[in-house]
Order: C-alpha cells, then sequence, then structure tokens
C-alpha cells in the first residue's frame, strides 16, 4: 500500500514563506501523478497544484504566481513552494497520489497523506 507523509507546515504570518513536502513509500514513485490540495475551515477541499509523471503542472487561478511544486524522483519527494502567503492560505495541505490507468491497463487508485496544517496570522 502507497503511503504518503506530508511535513512542513506550521505557523507563518502574512507575506512569509513555507515548504511542504511529501515523502511516497511503496511505489515507483517517478510514474505517479501527483498533487497538493488543501481544505480551509468549513469549506471543501479543493485543489492547489499537480504535477505529472513528465513533469507537465497545473496550479489553481489562487495560488498561480505564488506557489511552485516539484518533485524529486530520486528521493521520491514531491514539495510545495509557498510565497507571499495570506490568511486565506489557512488550511490543512494534502498530498495526493492522483489516479492513473497505466498504458498496460493498470489501474491505480487515489491515496492521501495526513495532512499538515499551515496557519497565516500576524
Amino acid at each position: 500500500q502507497v503511503q504518503l507523509v506530508e511535513s512542513g507546515g506550521g505557523l507563518v504570518q502574512p507575506g512569509g514563506s513555507l515548504r511542504l513536502s511529501c515523502a511516497a513509500s511503496r511505489t515507483i514513485f517517478s510514474t505517479n501523478d501527483m498533487g497538493w490540495y488543501r481544505q480551509a475551515p468549513g469549506k471543501e477541499r479543493e485543489l492547489v497544484a499537480v504535477i505529472n509523471s513528465g513533469g507537465s503542472i497545473l496550479y489553481s487561478d489562487s495560488v498561480k504566481g505564488r506557489f511552485t511544486i516539484s518533485r524529486d524522483n530520486a528521493k521520491a519527494t514531491v514539495h510545495l513552494q509557498m510565497n507571499n502567503l495570506n490568511p486565506e492560505d489557512t488550511a490543512v495541505y494534502y498530498c495526493k497520489r492522483e489516479p492513473q490507468v497505466l498504458p498496460s491497463g493498470v489501474r491505480r487508485f487515489a491515496v492521501w497523506g495526513q495532512g499538515t496544517l499551515v496557519t497565516v496570522s500576524s
């Protein structure tokens, strides 16, 4: 079973930066599409950014230009660099292994990490 472990959350002042990391195990990481999502209090979980196995990236409009998703296949890790944070970015951030159908026909199901809390407050 694939396991995802997030780290790097915490309390930061408005305008500050944080870097989240998600370490994956029990999978051939380089072939996985990976994503970051967040859920603010009282709101639904939403997409932040995704990066596929080929390195193509998609950002939500709310974080474009401020957040950067990257992956280190050698370390089986995906990162989310968050700059110019504002209170609206306060949420639990989740790493996700995106569902896929491989060329072989094998299906990969979605896997979620446990989440890491980011609080932006002065």
